[in-house]
């Protein structure tokens, strides 16, 4: 079972961010980017907003680092980590720019790119865009395929669709792989669907484990009658991780433990049909958290299936 890691710093949620990550900076990211590449980590996710609207920005917080210049600039501090939108609102974007954009991404990672997309769901986000709030999820759908097109090895592009149209338009530099996966974000039976028919993988949003296992099934049973074939990762979110005892307060939702404790509560994902899991580690400080993605890494990644 792959691990990977939602990155600090660069979305600060009052759901999930650390006090310490308020004054932390570029160098920061660096230092647990090259951590994970080094423990083993399967991929670096950056998230993706705008502009948020003063309503939500008590709880959501205005920083929300562009994924796309995120991940490029730590790709050139990593070496074989993969890097991941969770999630990339391409319906906030004409599929070609978004298709410019990821493309060079790829390949000047060297084909590390894991394109994660969702469906958004802050609406003065879209209308300040001009993008269609309302019809989002049909957008979505057809930035998929579009983008499909779009991220291929063909040089000279083509879509016919009900919302975007272009042919005998040329982009490069193309991706470093042949195909980049494409993973689907989202836990409602929409996101489900799309995920099962038009996605590599599924990036459900915090599910908590009592759903998984209907959920996981349900895509199954989507694609075995759809007759949609070949591979599909399986992701869910770990509650937050706390390698060893801690001599703090981390919440009484933290998994926490020696490693084999830690290892244990992991592998209840992989009987459940989990292929990756995102971590997520409690800390003070950066050096906290370096020290506890080597930990796992060293410790804890050895246990895993």
């Amino acid at each position: 079972m792959a691990y990977g890691i939602q990155l600090p710093v660069q979305s600060q949620s009052t759901l999930y961010a650390e006090p310490w990550e308020a004054a932390a900076g570029p160098e920061d990211l660096l230092a647990v980017a090259r951590a994970a590449d080094r423990a083993g980590f399967a991929y670096l996710a950056c998230c993706d907003h705008v502009a948020i609207p003063r309503r939500l920005a008590s709880a959501m917080s205005t920083v929300w680092y562009d994924p796309v210049a995120t991940l490029a600039f730590l790709a050139a501090a990593t070496e074989r980590t993969r890097l991941l939108s969770h999630v990339a609102g391409v319906g906030l974007r004409h599929p070609l720019l978004s298709a410019k954009q990821y493309a060079t991404l790829d390949h000047l990672s060297g084909g590390r790119l894991i394109l994660g997309v969702g469906a958004g769901h802050v609406r003065e986000e879209f209308e300040a865009l001009g993008a269609d709030f309302e019809r989002r999820g049909a957008v979505l759908d057809e930035s998929i395929d579009a983008l499909r097109a779009a991220l291929g090895p063909e040089e000279f592009l083509e879509h016919h669709g009900k919302f975007y149209d272009f042919e005998a338009l040329g982009q490069r530099p193309r991706p470093a792989q042949g195909r980049v996966p494409v993973w689907v974000g989202g836990s409602s039976p929409a996101a489900l669907r799309r995920a099962a028919l038009k996605g590599d993988g599924w990036l459900p949003q915090g599910d908590p484990r009592d759903v998984l296992p209907d959920r996981v099934a349900r895509i199954r049973r989507l694609r075995e009658e759809a007759g949609t074939e070949g591979p599909f990762t399986v992701g869910a979110i770990a509650e937050p991780l706390y390698v060893g005892t801690p001599g703090w307060d981390v919440g009484r939702r933290t998994v926490s433990g020696p490693p084999e404790a830690i290892a244990e509560s992991l592998r209840a994902y992989r009987a459940m049909g989990v292929d990756q899991v995102q971590v997520r580690f409690r800390s003070r400080s950066r050096d906290e958290l370096t020290g506890q993605i080597e930990q796992f890494g060293e410790e804890v990644a050895p246990l895993l299936p």
